[in-house]
């Protein structure tokens, strides 16, 4: 794949203050790229300056083989901004705002389809003002697809939704990056992440401390896995210790808690018991996830996050 966006040592200064360090990345076209980091870590910031919307203060950027501060208007024509704050005038109806958006570009996408598509269809003739949270936000997310963009840019999309419309959008990105579109997402779900993101960059104190598949950001962390289960009968705790995959196990009340780690490892437990004639029941599995690696790396728990 060639690369959709390039950045290299990016500096944001506001007066004394660094908002982004000497950042380094590149995104894929193609790829659902995350941006994940605490409050005032930089993340819009940086977004800020990759979509050229705000001058750096160093470094170098190239938005689809483009400097966005030089080719300003070529890259706009390109690409799509959803901000984390958005608004419209007031007493303005869902396909109106569509089409007056798309009337600033040279490639537009068709109104209706584009409605359709992100399910506004039935409000296309509602005022924005009047819609639920969620679908707002669609209407912002239609608004930054107008000119049928190869990049497009989610800055704490789904902040302030209720479940099931956060889950609603998370369709919409599923869609929106399998019609071809790169797509670089700020969040502060560790869940969102998860689901969404190809790959994730871990943002603090203005400076990039990871970045990386989901799946190797976890797997860096060398957690163990806790395996807890129920048996009918003795459990043969001394043998299931003896295991090598096996760091620590104990009865706790009714359930057998078991941590360790390894591809076998839960397999190897199940087989101790079954040696023993013994069967698990109610078997839970808890393994690190992306919320691990954030409190690992930022010391903060993510705002917002789903358990």
């Amino acid at each position: 794949m060639s690369d959709a966006l390039v950045c290299e040592g990016v500096v944001k200064r506001y007066g004394d203050m660094v908002a982004v360090d000497d950042v380094s990345l590149r995104v894929q076209r193609g790829e659902v790229f995350g941006l994940i980091g605490p409050n005032g870590a930089g993340k819009t910031s940086l977004v800020e300056c990759l979509a050229g919307l705000r001058s750096r203060d160093g470094g170098r950027v190239e938005l689809l083989g483009l400097d966005p501060e030089v080719h300003t208007r070529a890259v706009r024509e390109r690409t799509g901004v959803q901000l984390q704050t958005s608004a419209l005038p007031t007493r303005i109806r869902v396909r109106e705002a569509v089409r007056l958006f798309a009337s600033f570009y040279k490639r537009q996408a068709d109104a209706d389809l584009l409605l359709e598509r992100l399910g506004l269809a039935e409000k296309a003739e509602s005022y924005v003002e009047q819609l639920s949270g969620g679908q707002r936000q669609r209407v912002f997310i239609a608004l930054a697809l107008v000119n049928l963009p190869e990049l497009v840019f989610l800055d704490e999309l789904t902040t302030g939704l209720d479940p099931r419309a956060r889950m609603a959008i998370w369709d919409v990105i599923s869609d929106i990056r399998d019609q071809g579109t790169t797509v670089i997402l700020t969040t502060h779900f560790m869940e969102e992440a998860e689901k969404l993101c190809d790959r994730v960059g871990i943002i603090d104190s203005g400076r990039l401390v990871a970045l990386d598949t989901v799946a190797a950001l976890i797997a860096g962390l060398n957690a163990p896995v806790n395996l807890s289960f129920r048996v009918t009968d003795e459990v043969p705790l001394q043998d299931i210790r003896s295991l090598p995959a096996v760091t620590h196990a104990e009865v706790v009340g009714d359930r057998v808690s078991v941590q360790g780690s390894g591809e076998r490892f839960q397999q190897e437990v199940l087989q101790m018991l079954a040696t023993h004639g013994l069967w698990a029941q109610e078997i839970r599995s808890e393994q690190a996830s992306l919320e691990a690696v954030f409190l690992k790396l930022t010391g903060e728990r993510p705002e917002g996050f789903a358990a």
